[in-house]
């Protein structure tokens, strides 16, 4: 692939995603936990999430079909496209990448492929180095997928975290554009690795910190300080916005969604509040999907974009934060 010597922008042709048919609600999670559906729902926002059949279903085959409903609504074919980027942290294998086998899946022939790991920030990290990649010239159309299993990662004789996860998919087709306002003006990626502990997944006892030990949550299974974890989210959350628009002189008025990443719905509800943002510009569905790591904004966007919510001319923010810890923002004119 040759350089391009012209300026170029990026367009979103279209979006897809997935999620399992199976849910697990807060009535089934009391019978198993010692919790109840009106404790969820006041600490989250969250009634149910959809989980995977772990015989049949995982961050692979949700990935795959996003990406393929994704092409279908962008009038696109799976070889058209130059490279596929799979934001995952819960990918079966790491050899093959998830993304390898979208492509081998779908007949993406001319496509290279990776995954990217950053957790719940995953699809925005995604969104970003793509639309670089894009604008580079390296790369006329790019196919971005955020997908996790969450379910396997969890540990569901602890509250802390089961009542949290599920499992999604969202993706997006982009392709260069001749107008160079097009695509992502302004974007964040960051990332503090000094509070990894506050979430983290260790697999053997070696990596457990000290102070740790005693942590009842057994191996392999995610592992998280719930207040920790939800003062940083409030925080970035809040910050991240108020530096997109200031950075791109907008106001909340000119945009025309705000999708932001599941987490938690107090979280959401909190950033509304202190930074005045119109209500009906910020999408929720947590309490239909609860937090699905990399496939959550991803999730959202394939939503509002086939209500038609998204307009041309109009932009857009994508926020997110997670673990690592991570962050990161993307302003999109569409």
């Amino acid at each position: 692939m040759t350089h391009a010597s012209a300026p170029r922008g990026v367009r979103l042709l279209g979006t897809g995603s997935a999620v399992p048919p199976a849910e697990l609600t807060n009535k089934d999670l009391e019978k198993i936990l010692d919790t109840t559906d009106e404790w969820i729902h006041q600490r989250t926002g969250i009634t149910a999430r959809r989980i995977c059949d772990p015989g049949r279903e995982g961050t692979y085959t949700l990935a795959r079909d996003a990406v393929s409903r994704a092409l279908e609504a962008s009038k696109r074919r799976a070889e058209d496209l130059d490279l596929v980027i799979c934001a995952t942290c819960t990918a079966e294998m790491t050899c093959p990448s998830t993304a390898c086998r979208i492509t081998g899946a779908l007949g993406a022939t001319r496509a290279g492929a990776f995954d990217l790991t950053a957790a719940c920030s995953g699809f925005v990290y995604a969104m970003n180095v793509a639309d670089t990649l894009i604008r580079s010239g390296r790369f006329q159309r790019i196919g971005v997928v955020g997908a996790d299993a969450m379910s396997t990662m969890v540990d569901y004789t602890d509250r802390s975290v089961s009542i949290l996860f599920g499992d999604a998919a969202g993706a997006a087709i982009l392709e260069a554009d001749p107008d160079p306002s097009r695509g992502c003006i302004h974007q964040t990626l960051s990332a503090d690795g000094s509070d990894w502990r506050t979430l983290y997944m260790p697999r053997r006892c070696q990596e457990i910190p000290p102070g740790e030990e005693s942590n009842p949550i057994r191996l392999g299974y995610l592992r998280m300080h719930g207040r920790e974890v939800f003062r940083f989210a409030v925080t970035k959350f809040r910050e991240v916005i108020e530096e997109a628009l200031s950075a791109t002189k907008l106001t909340p008025d000119d945009v025309s969604q705000f999708i932001c990443h599941q987490s938690n719905r107090r979280i959401i509800e909190t950033a509304i509040e202190k930074i005045g943002l119109p209500r009906d510009k910020v999408h929720v569905n947590i309490d239909r999907y609860g937090n699905s790591s990399a496939g959550s904004v991803g999730l959202c966007l394939d939503e509002l974009w086939r209500a038609g919510k998204i307009p041309q001319g109009r932009p857009m923010i994508l926020v997110a934060f997670g673990g690592g810890l991570t962050w990161a923002s993307s302003v999109w004119n569409v």
